[in-house]
């Protein structure tokens, strides 16, 4: 495991088009199911990077790493159902974040983006990654998409009693963009079916199923609801994975904790955009 931020890569020149193929700046809503997605698109010719968020989290948490990359990238950034400015809906399901995902890359005409997700955002990606093998370009996991087994009926119940106590910060963590507008036993039930969704039985096929390249960035030590070393003893369960499936390579080890490394250590995440960039070849997207 590489303990090291990767160097500087310098941003790939993009290929020259022609100024009607050229996608605009644009900024809306995307319908999907019954809900519709704020999103936001930088346009240009660059490599479309498209963002995953936390599972609770806005997008917010990506502007620095986009303020590194710069705009020789084509940068798309949504909020989920029910996080920043996007509306509500009956289905807060990991499926229905796949559809979402599939609406907005459908509604901006991409077509094989590299995909930077964290922490939810990062089991998102690797999915979407293995299901449409032809249509993704690369992958970036920020410190998610980590196999685990450690979900029982008594941590389901911690899970339901935490948001419960936590649910009087909601309206705060709102502002943070750290919550969604949903109650507690909805923010419960998506954390619990995450948990889920990583267990070794569902997530390692989901691995080794991907053909992308795949870069991990991995934080160190622990986090909201899981010690330090319960935390790197999970980061550890990437190992077996990354000698099956050559795709895979941990990018960076770096000082920060979950809840910061976006914060912190931005430049890790945006040097593995710039490597995955520059050894996926140049052409237009």
């Amino acid at each position: 495991m590489t303990t090291t931020v990767p160097t500087h890569t310098p941003t790939p020149t993009p290929t020259p088009t022609t100024a009607s193929a050229i996608p605009s700046a644009w900024t809306g809503m995307v319908p999907v199911d019954d809900t519709a997605l704020a999103v936001t698109d930088t346009g240009g010719p660059g490599r479309p990077v498209v963002y995953l968020n936390g599972s609770y989290a806005d997008t917010s948490h990506w502007r620095r790493v986009i303020a590194d990359l710069g705009p020789g990238y084509r940068h798309i950034t949504y909020d989920e159902r029910a996080r920043g400015k996007s509306r509500l809906s009956s289905d807060y399901s990991f499926e229905a974040c796949v559809r979402d995902l599939d609406a907005v890359l459908r509604a901006r005409g991409v077509d094989r983006p590299i995909l930077v997700g964290w922490s939810y955002g990062a089991a998102l990606a690797v999915n979407w990654a293995a299901r449409n093998p032809d249509r993704t370009r690369a992958v970036v996991s920020v410190d998610g998409a980590l196999p685990h087994e450690w979900l029982d009926d008594a941590a389901r119940a911690q899970i339901r009693k935490l948001f419960r106590r936590l649910s009087p910060l909601f309206p705060v963590a709102r502002r943070l963009g750290l919550a969604a507008r949903m109650d507690a036993r909805q923010h419960a039930e998506i954390n619990i079916e995450a948990n889920e969704l990583c267990a070794p039985a569902v997530l390692e096929p989901v691995l080794d199923a991907v053909t992308a390249p795949v870069r991990y960035v991995l934080a160190t030590g622990g986090n909201l609801g899981g010690d330090p070393e319960l935390m790197e003893r999970i980061r550890a369960n990437l190992d077996p994975v990354r000698a099956r499936n050559p795709h895979i390579r941990v990018s960076a080890k770096v000082p920060s904790n979950h809840s910061k490394i976006l914060r912190n250590d931005f430049r890790a995440v945006a040097d593995a955009v710039r490597e995955l960039a520059a050894t996926t070849g140049h052409e237009p997207a």
